[in-house]
């Protein structure tokens, strides 16, 4: 059965007077009475675990802040507070993964910054979370503190070392690397672990990790070492010193002797005659994986495709070789024109690479989603289109610096499918060159040379005219350049485009970049609310209607700001969203409501707010303002009251204060301000400013007729030790008290 609310909402009234007095017994006694009227109300929770907490009864609390996680799991309070009752406890461990969770929670409500300080706080208490660390990696540079991201990346090395996993920790001082090429700590990192030293870490304050950092240049970042032929050269020449090793480490046979004329041969390109020696050693029973990795290499030198295929057929399954072998097959297959066959091969190829980049498991599944997300959209495709997708693949595994290419490629493409841009994925992999350009394009970006992107974009254009990736890259380097009016009317052209092939999703996603550029121009927010309704992206149409009321409030036009923030109240309640977000709805109301001196419609949102959130404390001070604005002081009062509540509970003193000293300098013959005030000094040890209240008191009780009143007043004063004792007990006695 409903528990009884008038007995509920007294017993969480005398809890909180309690808790404002420091009395955490009283306190714990009243909110565990407020329980039992409602058992699974989370405010009546998380008040009792602050109030044992208080008490220092930390098993309890942890207890009680459980239940309230039970009950609302989105509210990250209870997470935290259980954190640190586990942290006080000094179960740091099970602390440590309280915060974890609770950065998980802020994340989801898109809360980066409390997200980020959860993770810092985990990993303080508890060493070694290398998944919090690349966590964090990844979240500054997501915010552009390359500095605080590369001292992750370096506490990942320093760990990976001490596990002895060399490889990882040389990964993450490349990713380390990728930011601040030049950078000598990191340098030095490396280099300690390519030679097994101890790797040192260095210590940053914030001001030094947040410095503004020069960008790396194109040079710096093309100095990856790899070998130009792509994955198929580098597993070719791991094979060739795995062989090598092998065979020298053996007794000297017929078969060894065989292998060793054919790696001199292959070395220096006799690739017929080495291999007919590897075949010899394998005749003779050498059977080793690098050998058939070289004869596959080989065959394909010398376009022999079946005898290619028979070889690297045998690697693929071997890890080490995985990527060679791929790219090899996807070249066997484009020579005998197995085009589809071919693209499965080389998009093979390129995911491995890339996941064998990623430096844990939750990057490595977000890589696998992308390349079969993409593998998807290939299905579809006719063989003249594959042929050409094929020589885009193969162009990219191969080349100086075709391991930076993957990475680049792959970032662009990911961003497009998170934006749902088929048509241009499609569009960047049958040119050949689209993707060469929209990379050297983002690089110009990157290094603010905004003249030479707009002339790589020009080139592309004369070869590719009807590329919208590059279009969209030079309405981007003309909003960075701030050329913002031209920007929209480029992104404009592009959104029609796509809009001309009927493909809404990346209409959409370009009209969302003009929005951002162009807050205030209620036509393509307008535009952008149509388009996202006929894809059914509810959640996204309501942040655009706020966005929309936004936008009329900006420009002062009060009627259409309160029809789209109408519309987004309706949504959201169909929708039934969270009270954050319809909160931050009848906030912008409110403040229309109170901008148009609209008082009563104004108490009423704000009523809706403080019914969705009691303590949320900006709707309880703007109901105490609007109540004393409306003459009802007794509702004024108790608004108040129930606002300083709050404060207390959340330990907010200086809020009490301030509030206070406010109301009564705008409000000095309210009694009942006088008195509240008097109260707080009397509390806080402010004796003199105490008897000041009481005495400015004690003058509206006797001009208001309320003697018994001024009587209690003046004793109150009296007890306080006033320099004028003497005369407050003449007018005590005066006054017949």
């Amino acid at each position: 059965m409903p528990g009884n609310q008038q007995l509920y909402e007294q017993a969480m009234q005398v809890g909180d007077g309690y808790a404002w007095d420091q009395e955490w017994d009283k306190a714990i006694a009243a909110y565990a009475r407020a329980l039992q009227e409602y058992p699974e109300d989370p405010r009546s929770h998380n008040s009792l675990g602050f109030a044992l907490l208080e008490a220092k009864r930390y098993p309890d609390a942890l207890r009680v802040y459980s239940r309230a996680r039970q009950l609302d799991p989105n509210d990250p309070l209870p997470l935290e507070k259980s954190a640190d009752v586990l942290e006080r406890l000094g179960r740091l461990k099970e602390a440590a993964e309280q915060y974890i969770a609770v950065a998980d929670v802020y994340i989801a409500q898109g809360d980066l910054d409390k997200a980020i300080a959860n993770w810092e706080r985990a990993t303080q208490l508890t060493p070694g979370l290398l998944q919090i660390h690349f966590r964090l990696a990844q979240a500054f540079e997501r915010t552009g503190k390359k500095r605080s991201a590369i001292l992750q990346y370096l506490v990942m090395a320093f760990n990976f070392q001490r596990a002895g996993d060399v490889n990882r920790a040389l990964q993450a001082c490349e990713r380390a690397l990728r930011l601040e090429p030049s950078n000598a700590q990191v340098l030095n990192a490396k280099r300690a672990v390519e030679s097994g030293e101890a790797i040192i870490l260095p210590k940053m304050d914030e001001e030094e990790k947040d410095r503004p950092e020069p960008e790396a240049t194109t040079e710096e970042l093309a100095a990856a070492d790899s070998n130009p032929e792509g994955p198929l050269g580098e597993s070719t020449d791991k094979a060739l010193g795995d062989l090598a090793e092998f065979v020298l480490d053996g007794d000297l046979s017929a078969a060894t002797a065989q292998a060793i004329k054919g790696i001199e041969l292959h070395k220096i390109g006799e690739y017929e005659q080495a291999a007919i020696s590897y075949m010899k050693a394998e005749t003779q029973g050498l059977n080793f994986p690098a050998l058939s990795m070289c004869l596959g290499s080989l065959f394909i030198k010398v376009k022999r495709w079946q005898d290619a295929q028979k070889y690297l057929d045998k690697m693929l399954p071997v890890k080490e070789y995985e990527a060679g072998a791929a790219h090899g097959l996807g070249m066997v297959m484009m020579g005998l024109n197995e085009q589809r066959k071919a693209s499965d091969y080389l998009l093979r190829a390129v995911k491995a690479i890339d996941i064998g980049l990623a430096l844990n498991e939750e990057e490595a599944s977000q890589l696998e989603a992308v390349y079969d997300t993409l593998k998807a959209r290939m299905t579809g495709m006719q063989d003249g289109d594959l042929g050409n997708l094929n020589k885009q693949y193969n162009k990219m595994l191969t080349g100086k610096d075709w391991k930076l290419r993957i990475q680049e490629t792959r970032r662009t493409v990911a961003d497009q499918l998170r934006a749902g841009n088929t048509n241009e994925i499609i569009d960047m992999f049958s040119d050949t060159s689209i993707v060469d350009s929209v990379g050297q394009i983002d690089r110009y970006l990157k290094q603010r040379m905004y003249n030479m992107a707009i002339e790589e974009a020009h080139f592309a254009l004369e070869h590719s005219p009807l590329a919208l990736p590059i279009h969209q890259r030079i309405a981007q380097v003309l909003m960075e350049d701030g050329h913002i009016q031209e920007a929209i009317t480029k992104y404009n052209l592009v959104a029609y485009s796509y809009l001309a092939r009927d493909d809404m999703a990346s209409a959409s996603s370009i009209l969302y970049e003009v929005v951002k550029i162009a807050p205030t121009d209620v036509g393509l927010r307008t535009s952008l609310i149509e388009l996202l309704e006929r894809q059914e992206k509810w959640n996204e149409v309501l942040d655009e209607y706020i966005g929309l009321g936004n936008a009329y409030y900006e420009l002062a036009d009060s009627e259409q700001a309160r029809a789209a923030y109408g519309e987004a109240n309706r949504l959201a309640q169909r929708l039934n969203a969270s009270p954050d977000k319809r909160i931050e709805i009848l906030a912008r109301v409110a403040e229309l409501d109170m901008s148009r001196l609209d008082l009563r419609q104004a108490q009423r949102t704000y009523e809706q707010i403080r019914t969705l959130a009691p303590n949320d404390d900006n709707a309880r001070k703007a109901l105490v303002d609007i109540y004393y604005r409306l003459n009802n002081a007794i509702e004024a009062t108790k608004e108040l009251d129930a606002l300083l509540r709050i404060y207390a509970q959340q330990r907010r003193g200086d809020q009490i204060i301030t509030t206070l000293e406010g109301l009564v300098q705008q409000r000095p013959s309210d009694m009942a301000l006088r008195s509240r005030m008097s109260a707080v000094y009397r509390q806080i040890g402010r004796k003199q400013d105490a008897i000041s209240q009481l005495d400015a008191l004690g003058e509206l009780q006797l001009e208001a007729g309320l003697y018994q009143d001024a009587c209690a007043t003046i004793k109150l004063i009296i007890q306080l030790g006033p320099s004028e004792m003497e005369q407050y007990r003449t007018l005590l006695q005066q006054l017949g008290c």
